[in-house]
């Protein structure tokens, strides 16, 4: 029986922001964050996750996925357990699950339960690790490869998001300078933006009760919406080009000074008085 995997020694990670310290950076645990910095100041231990049984359900598993994905997909995983610094920013580090030679993207390896996976929950869940790495190995996609407890395997691709990756050095940074400084950190507070993930499967939505009644609805109401926006045009062309305003039948028409035209319904009161105007 394999004997459970321990943390690094505190000095491997205090001199640099790792995959796993980004999505502590850019998450919503206070006090998550500010353990975070007491141990890059070293002014704590790291957090003993030899307890928690799925942290070693990941650490076990992890040769198991990289081999699935390799005899699944026919792609070759290199640099496994290689450790990177950032060529310019060189507190940004990554250590990876290794890297898929023939596309030059970062492979991750995740186990997770299966009661509470979904594909683009897990992307989001770890979309701070994923773009963490790829601006360190400056790749441009990741594949985040997915064992789950219940048998399934999920190959999920993401790719690099600048705008996502601009606010993660953001908040690197910030964090940064306060493990220099002993300043306390606060969080980011910014919501990023959802991670791109490539579509690769077919849903069948028959047994969703919701997706039914929203598929009647949108079958219901098309053709109603499509005459709707075909007389919306044709009164706009209708409108004289001097009017600033225009009404009748229950409608009036205004014209903003951009030139834009905008709707309001009337009651018959409404339009009663307008006309008399």
């Amino acid at each position: 029986m394999s004997a459970l995997l321990s943390n690094k020694p505190v000095a491997d990670r205090r001199g640099f922001i790792g995959g796993s310290d980004a999505r502590v950076i850019m998450g919503a645990d206070e006090a998550a964050l500010m353990r975070l910095w007491r141990e890059k100041r070293g002014e704590a231990a790291p957090e003993d996750l030899s307890g928690n049984l799925l942290v070693q359900l990941g650490s076990v598993t992890e040769p198991l996925n990289r081999a699935w994905y390799e005899r699944v997909t026919g792609r070759r995983i290199t640099n496994v357990q290689k450790h990177l610094r950032h060529p310019v920013h060189r507190w940004m580090a990554v250590t990876l699950d290794g890297m898929v030679e023939e596309l030059g993207a970062v492979f991750e390896a995740k186990f997770m339960l299966p009661w509470s996976f979904s594909e683009e929950a897990a992307a989001q869940k770890h979309v701070a690790q994923l773009q963490h790495a790829m601006w360190v190995t400056a790749a441009r996609r990741a594949a985040l490869s997915i064992v789950t407890g219940g048998g399934q395997w999920v190959e999920i691709v993401v790719f690099a998001d600048p705008l996502y990756q601009h606010l993660l050095l953001t908040a690197e940074k910030r964090f940064w300078r306060c493990v220099e400084s002993g300043e306390r950190p606060c969080l980011f507070g910014i919501e990023p933006p959802r991670p791109p993930v490539e579509a690769v499967r077919v849903a069948d939505m028959s047994a969703s009760n919701a997706w039914a009644e929203l598929a009647g609805l949108f079958r219901a109401t098309r053709a109603p919406a499509t005459a709707h926006e075909k007389a919306k045009s044709e009164l706009k062309r209708l409108m004289p080009e001097d009017a600033k305003e225009a009404f009748g039948h229950g409608l009036r028409a205004k014209r903003a000074k951009s030139g834009a035209i905008s709707f309001e319904m009337l009651t018959w009161e409404e339009d009663r008085g307008a006309t008399q105007q």
